[in-house]
């Protein structure tokens, strides 16, 4: 048995190690997909928010992490970023000044939708990680 997919549905995985310069890949990365799908329209605040992500999944876990691209049919984009830190993090609890935080606040102001979780199970019956997403574009969007 088949499935059929419409024709403007797409999705891209992408692993990244744990390394600096894994930022920059996921962004080279959303740049090409967007671009070659013609959402260019989404590249700016896609490629802004996927890249932090990715550097939060750097400068939070010791392993590595990965990025997920999913055009869904009624326009939408989903961007979900894996890693194995369980803890998802709260941003309305960082205060403005802080060091900390501002990237996952980027995610609130320019995303239509976010969220996220923890995933699987490691040592002592802890979370294996965790799973950030957000949605951007569609219908009514913009």
């Amino acid at each position: 048995m088949s499935t059929v997919s419409p024709p403007d549905t797409w999705a891209y995985a992408l692993r990244l190690p744990h390394d600096p310069r894994a930022a920059r890949v996921a962004r080279m990365t959303v740049r090409a997909a967007l671009t070659g799908h013609g959402k260019g329209e989404l590249l700016d605040a896609v490629e802004l928010l996927a890249s932090e992500l990715v550097t939060n999944a750097y400068l939070h876990t010791d392993g590595p992490a990965s990025l997920r691209l999913t055009a869904l049919a009624d326009g939408r984009l989903r961007v979900g970023g894996r890693d194995s830190q369980p803890q998802v993090p709260v941003p309305l609890r960082t205060p403005l000044g802080a060091e900390g935080g501002r990237g996952l606040r980027l995610v609130q102001e320019y995303a239509d939708a976010w969220g996220g979780w923890t995933w699987g199970e490691g040592a002592l019956g802890r979370s294996a990680g965790k799973l950030l997403w957000f949605e951007v574009g569609g219908k009514g969007a913009g």
